[in-house]
């Protein structure tokens, strides 16, 4: 007889069941409930409105890119281990973003956005894979893992480049190579059928032998199929790729960033106190303020000197502010965006499993 109480318990998760349900595997499927239910805001095709991209951009996007801080700068015991890491990435990514700008702003932006698109394919992969930590697994269960998760993510993108420009970009537009290929097309749209009706029926026979379902790790894969093809291929509007795409990579990070101080800077001699502050039961609102603070201060340098669209929203749009040149914003727009290139590049060290706890990869 199946008992929920049993089933839940039984499940790997990273944190308590409630938390991970709610802001791990709920934003994707949420995001989608959400555009079905208000197709005329999300399934235009004009772009995102003030309110919106306060939400999504600023509040989610851009905030959730310093939630990394506190796993690293923010971590005297990290930093104090990692410290040559943590110093020059920042440096190099600067140098190289900066020689790229100096090259073409074109070559920056099409360097950054297939460096997002990498993190944010790895980041499902990743989940994935914390998911999967405690299943009994053989080499072809893992192989068939990794190309569910990978193909879920990866045909929404062959589909972009090979019919051409969408009505939304990565960040700017063509920062993406676009080739026009229908044969391609079509090869990459059966692959994707076949991808995921073979994982439907494997991870169904799995079931029917184990009586086990990981349903964490299934939702996760499902919830990347369902955004990322709904995101990308299936709607063509500005807002419904911004809210599947960062409601279902922002959130999750954030959360995770979260149990983990949850579970290591609480710990005795484990933390500064600042941190056992932050992560504290009430420390929340100390958590997301400081996000939302660097994001709104980071936005509001982008949008004065760069973008120039949501000037009501920082309260500059009666002020008279100096046009920079060619030359001042090869160095600016680097180093607007160095959190973000930091945030990209360390994403790649700071997680791993062992034992059932999250380290840095190079510690062993």
């Amino acid at each position: 007889m199946w008992h929920s109480k049993t089933f839940f318990k039984q499940q790997p998760w990273i944190g308590r069941p409630m938390v991970d349900i709610l802001f791990i595997l709920l934003p994707p499927f949420a995001s989608l409930l959400l555009v079905f239910l208000f197709p005329s805001v999300f399934q235009n095709k004009e772009g995102v409105t003030d309110a919106g991209w306060v939400v999504l951009v600023l509040l989610i996007d851009v905030a959730h890119v310093y939630s990394t801080l506190y796993r690293t700068y923010f971590d005297p015991q990290a930093f104090s281990k990692q410290r040559s890491i943590l110093i020059a990435i920042p440096f190099i990514g600067f140098v190289i973003a900066v020689m790229a700008y100096s090259i073409s702003s074109q070559l920056f932006w099409r360097l950054l956005a297939y460096t997002a698109v990498f993190h944010f394919i790895r980041q499902q992969y990743g989940f994935m894979r914390v998911y999967s930590r405690k299943e009994a697994s053989t080499k072809l269960s893992v192989w068939i893992d990794r190309i569910a998760i990978y193909y879920a993510t990866l045909y929404p993108l062959i589909y972009w480049h090979l019919s051409g420009p969408r009505n939304f970009n990565w960040f700017i537009e063509n920062d993406f190579v676009y080739l026009q290929s229908p044969f391609l097309l079509k090869l990459s749209t059966v692959l994707y059928i076949l991808v995921i009706g073979f994982y439907i029926l494997y991870e169904g026979r799995r079931w029917i032998l184990t009586k086990q379902v990981n349903f964490p790790k299934l939702a996760i894969v499902a919830g990347t199929l369902l955004s990322w093809y709904f995101g990308i291929v299936y709607f063509n509007g500005d807002m419904a790729f911004t809210v599947l795409n960062v409601v279902s990579h922002g959130i999750p990070y954030m959360a995770l960033v979260w149990i983990y101080g949850q579970k290591n800077y609480l710990q005795p001699g484990r933390g500064s106190r600042f941190l056992k502050i932050v992560f504290s039961k009430y420390g929340v609102v100390v958590f997301l303020g400081l996000l939302f603070l660097f994001a709104y201060f980071e936005e509001g340098i982008w949008d004065a000197f760069v973008w120039k669209e949501h000037a009501a929203v920082f309260g500059i749009s009666k002020m008279r502010l100096p046009e920079l040149n060619d030359t001042l914003l090869s160095f600016v727009v680097p180093l607007l965006a160095l959190p973000q290139i930091t945030h990209y590049i360390l994403d790649g060290f700071i997680w791993k499993i062992k034992k059932d706890e999250f380290k840095w990869n190079n510690e062993g």
